[in-house]
């Protein structure tokens, strides 16, 4: 276990010195591999993990689903889908910021990322509540929480990257994350309600839409609707792998955006060429953590932890929440996706070795790395609308989020223990 130690400190040494994530995770595997079993073998790991990851055909669910979410993004469907929110919400105490989760919600439906829904829904929520008079702290800590639902609501890219990394069933996820989804939105939504009843100042009633205005906000987002039911709803019925799901669901993205004329030549291309970055980044950072997990994994650390867990006599339950202190923890230096990589194949042994079920576990980790979304000092949705909104200093931000990470913390707690939240829709899946 001392060299897996070893290497974690010289990995967070790195990180801490400005090295990206990916290429502290990639040197410090590289070498320590090296170290073991010599120069050449772990040159020919490193060929054969960029080799392997690059011609994945289960990885090109990824790029897939990232277009897809590109190009709906695109077509401006964000704006409806605050448009419907804020046509049934918006018009009580604190409803713009409900209505910014519930659109957050619907569109990590489609968009499958955090950090994209954060700040595409920035763009489209802020000046609405601003314009209202809402307290930049409620309002950016609506969007930054509103946002970490884009990893946990299907399709989800850390679905996929939990799933194929624990060989697991991408299909049984995405129904898995479907209620904790809801629980999430469900408790948002308290969380604004508990800061008005304390600041009722802080976010100011809206206009109230009449019903044939709301009935028309609503038809507005048929298009989402119809694009999840076909993408999502074909993964359930088994008329479609995952892969070949975000396929359809890239080209119902493309058709959706060519038919409310959002592309031209230069934004085709400007939408492809950001895809590709997004992927290109994922891929990197992938690589990197497959890299060091191969070391960790060489120097016997799973199987030690595994037998310290055996020694220490701690019930099962009790190595779970060990487990999310640990990811609470490392979530406030690392990035989510990063961190999901880099400990998947250090703590799956371990669960699968105390019999809970990994499909449960993933929700569970996906979770509990959402709220590493928001917490200080690395919360990359905060600082993502730090960068969107540079007039609103970071520690109000930090402050608009602390009602929804005690929020997430409850949610967290109920799904670790009522495991059906997560369990039941999937069993309905076939494998």
């Amino acid at each position: 276990m001392l060299p897996s130690l070893i290497a974690f400190a010289v990995m967070l040494l790195l990180t801490f010195m400005r090295l990206p994530i990916a290429y502290s995770m990639a040197i410090v595997g590289v070498g320590g591999f090296a170290i073991m079993f010599g120069f050449d073998p772990a040159m020919a790991l490193v060929g054969q993990i960029a080799r392997d990851t690059a011609q994945s055909y289960a990885l090109s669910v990824v790029p897939l689903f990232i277009l897809m979410g590109n190009l709906v993004s695109r077509a401006g469907l964000s704006q409806e889908l605050y448009g419907a929110s804020n046509a049934f919400l918006g018009h009580r105490r604190g409803g713009l910021a409900m209505a910014t989760i519930v659109a957050c919600g619907g569109f990590s439906s489609i968009c499958g990322s955090s950090l994209a829904t954060a700040a595409t829904m920035s763009k489209v929520a802020m000046p609405s509540m601003r314009r209202y008079g809402y307290a930049d702290s409620l309002a950016a800590g609506s969007i930054a929480a509103g946002g970490t639902l884009g990893i946990l609501i299907p399709p989800s890219v850390v679905f996929v990257i939990y799933g194929l990394m624990t060989e697991t069933s991408i299909s049984k996820l995405f129904a898995a994350g479907i209620l904790p989804g809801m629980v999430g939105i469900l408790f948002y939504l308290l969380a604004v309600q508990m800061v008005i009843r304390l600041k009722p100042d802080l976010g100011p009633p809206a206009a109230r839409t009449d019903w044939p205005g709301r009935w028309k906000a609503l038809s507005g987002v048929s298009g989402v609707l119809t694009l999840f039911i076909v993408v999502i709803g074909g993964i359930y019925a088994g008329i479609f792998t995952p892969t070949e799901a975000a396929g359809v669901g890239a080209f119902g993205g493309f058709l959706f955006a060519l038919g409310r004329r959002a592309l031209t030549w230069r934004t085709a291309f400007e939408t492809f060429a950001e895809t590709a970055s997004t992927t290109t980044m994922l891929f990197v950072v992938l690589i990197g953590a497959l890299l060091f997990a191969n070391f960790v994994n060489a120097a016997g650390l799973p199987t030690a932890m595994i037998e310290m867990v055996k020694s220490m006599s701690l019930s099962p339950i009790s190595v779970i929440l060990v487990i999310l202190l640990i990811y609470i923890i490392l979530g406030c230096v690392f990035e989510s996706m990063s961190m999901i990589i880099l400990t998947v194949p250090v703590f799956v042994p371990v669960v699968e070795a105390l019999h809970f079920d990994l499909i449960w576990f993933g929700v569970v980790v996906v979770v509990v790395t959402e709220i590493s979304l928001i917490t200080p000092p690395v919360g990359m949705n905060v600082f993502v609308l730090r960068g969107l909104l540079p007039d609103v200093p970071t520690g109000r931000i930090f402050a608009g989020v602390t009602p929804f990470i005690c929020a997430d913390i409850v949610r967290l707690a109920v799904i670790v223990f009522i495991p059906w939240l997560s369990l039941i829709l999937p069993s309905f899946v076939g494998s």
